[in-house]
C-alpha cells in the first residue's frame, strides 16, 4: 500500500522544490545585494554575534511570521482572488527565502553545530541529493537553464 504513494508524493516534492529553486534563484540575487549594504550591517554584526541556540531565534520568527501567508494565499486563491493570492504567496515566499538564506549563510556553522539542527540540515541534504540525482530533476533542471539562457 505504501508504494502506491512513492510515485505522487515524488512527484509533488520535486514540483515543490522545482518551484522553490526558481524562488531561491531570485532570494540569492536579492540577497547578494543585501550583504552589500551598509545600512545592515549593524544587524549583520548582531546576528553574527548570537550563541548556537540564540541563532535559531531571528530564523524561527522569520518563519513563524511569513509562513501563515501560504493559508492565507489558499484562500484567496480558493475564493476566486487569483492576483492577490498569488501575490501575497509570491511576496512572502521571496521575502522568506531571503531573510532565512541570508541568515542561514551568516550563521551556518553555528546552525549546524545545534544537535537537533544538525540532523534536520542532514535529513535536508540527503533529500536533495536524491531529488537532484534523478532525471526528472536533472530535465527540469536543464530546461530552467535554457530558458534563463534565452532571456
Amino acid at each position: 500500500m505504501a508504494r502506491v504513494w512513492e510515485t505522487p508524493i515524488l512527484a509533488i516534492a520535486t514540483f515543490y522544490f522545482t518551484v522553490d529553486a526558481l524562488f531561491s534563484a531570485i532570494t540569492g540575487q536579492i540577497t547578494a545585494w543585501l550583504s552589500r549594504k551598509r545600512l545592515l550591517e549593524r544587524v549583520r554584526r548582531w546576528v553574527t554575534s548570537l550563541g548556537p541556540l540564540s541563532v535559531l531565534r531571528p530564523v524561527c520568527c522569520t518563519v513563524i511570521v511569513l509562513e501563515p501567508a501560504k493559508p492565507l494565499s489558499a484562500y484567496l486563491l480558493g475564493t476566486g482572488h487569483f492576483l492577490p493570492g498569488a501575490i501575497v504567496f509570491i511576496a512572502a515566499e521571496v521575502l522568506k527565502l531571503t531573510v532565512v538564506e541570508r541568515l542561514f549563510q551568516l550563521n551556518k556553522t553555528k546552525l549546524v553545530s545545534t544537535p537537533l539542527f544538525a540532523w534536520g540540515y542532514g535529513y535536508w541534504r540527503r533529500m536533495m541529493d536524491f531529488l537532484e540525482s534523478t532525471a526528472a530533476w536533472r530535465t527540469s533542471r536543464r530546461v530552467l537553464s535554457e530558458a534563463w539562457q534565452r532571456t
